[in-house]
């Protein structure tokens, strides 16, 4: 029985050490939507403390840098604005994700617009094999070239990922490296509140678990988590992947986006996901996208980056209860007496 705790401590204690591991990737891209300033996320939200406030949780920190590309020379496919740039981008990052992941860390991506999910999640999908997938946007960003009445990526990767919607997209040049092995049974939205036609049919034909502002409001954000991880995750045992837009939560909350849709989360409602997801040990990547320092005035902008940051933390282990105290340490200090 000794031996087996033995066993079972260091198991423990590994998978901590492990979760303490985070790597970040920025992708200073903006051409999957139409409005300048979205590649400035990254280093906005560097720049407002980021690697400072997660090294306080004590984490194993290492900054990769911003994705650096060439566009892909391909011939333009219709409806589908900037194809050579988005495929350049997002392969290049579905590499580093894979190999940043093979070196047992976790990841954070800091967009940039919310095409770089297809690269985020295509690394994952390859390094881990069957995940679930929690998309956290205002929009569900199923359309197809097809559907889409814009023609911009940052409304198509969910629709370009998942297996079941392959037979709806034409042969894409450049994206050949990238095969859509996601099953939409994988996929969890939550806090919809501005679905296309079309993607309301593609929600209902697919039975895809679908959370909307209504649901949130209904059960309340913590059952909803539940609910969403017991419908993609029912035996608690994939890799984690959140994509997470912040045009999700209300623009009273974060005004500096370029999509933003009233009635969406609350800062706390979006805290208290990224904590249950967390308390999973099964959270592995976290993408937090569509930050638009180029929207608003400096409030604005410090409000919307606060917010994100507090959403990474949340992610990664801060405790609104307070954080634990450092190995070792058993009792609370008395003052010298002199």
């Amino acid at each position: 029985m000794n031996s087996l705790r033995k066993i079972q401590s260091v198991i423990i204690r590994l998978g901590n050490r492990y979760y303490k591991k985070l790597g970040i990737i920025g992708v200073p891209f903006e051409k999957g939507q139409h409005k300048k300033g979205v590649a400035q996320g990254p280093e906005a939200i560097r720049k407002a403390g980021l690697m400072k406030e997660l090294e306080l949780l004590g984490l194993d920190v290492k900054d990769y840098g911003n994705i650096l590309y060439k566009a892909k020379n391909v011939a333009e496919v219709d409806n589908m604005t900037h194809l050579g740039d988005v495929a350049g981008c997002t392969s290049k990052l579905s590499e580093q994700f894979q190999q940043i992941l093979k070196k047992d860390r976790r990841i954070l991506t800091l967009g940039g617009d919310h095409s770089l999910g297809i690269g985020t999640i295509d690394g994952h999908v390859k390094e881990k094999g069957d995940i679930a997938l929690i998309w956290v946007d205002a929009h569900a960003d199923l359309n197809t070239n097809k559907t889409s009445t814009t023609g911009l990526f940052h409304g198509m990767p969910v629709a370009l990922l998942t297996s079941e919607l392959a037979d709806y997209w034409p042969h894409l040049p450049g994206m050949d490296w990238q095969k859509p092995m996601l099953s939409i049974r994988n996929v969890a939205y939550i806090g919809l509140r501005e679905v296309d036609s079309y993607e309301r049919l593609v929600i209902e034909k697919f039975g895809i678990t679908a959370f909307g502002m209504e649901d949130i409001e209904r059960y309340g954000i913590h059952d909803v988590t539940y609910m969403a991880l017991s419908k993609i995750d029912p035996n608690d045992s994939r890799s984690i992947h959140v994509s997470f837009d912040i045009d999700s939560l209300d623009p009273l909350e974060a005004p500096c986006t370029g999509t933003p849709v009233r009635g969406g989360l609350s800062l706390r409602e979006a805290i208290h996901l990224m904590e249950v997801l967390y308390r999973t040990k099964r959270l592995n990547a976290l993408d937090i996208v569509e930050i638009n320092p180029y929207i608003g005035n400096k409030y604005d902008v410090r409000l919307t980056i606060g917010a994100a940051i507090h959403i990474i933390q949340a992610g990664f282990g801060y405790s609104r209860r307070g954080l634990r105290v450092p190995e070792g340490v058993t009792d609370i200090p008395l003052p010298t007496v002199k």
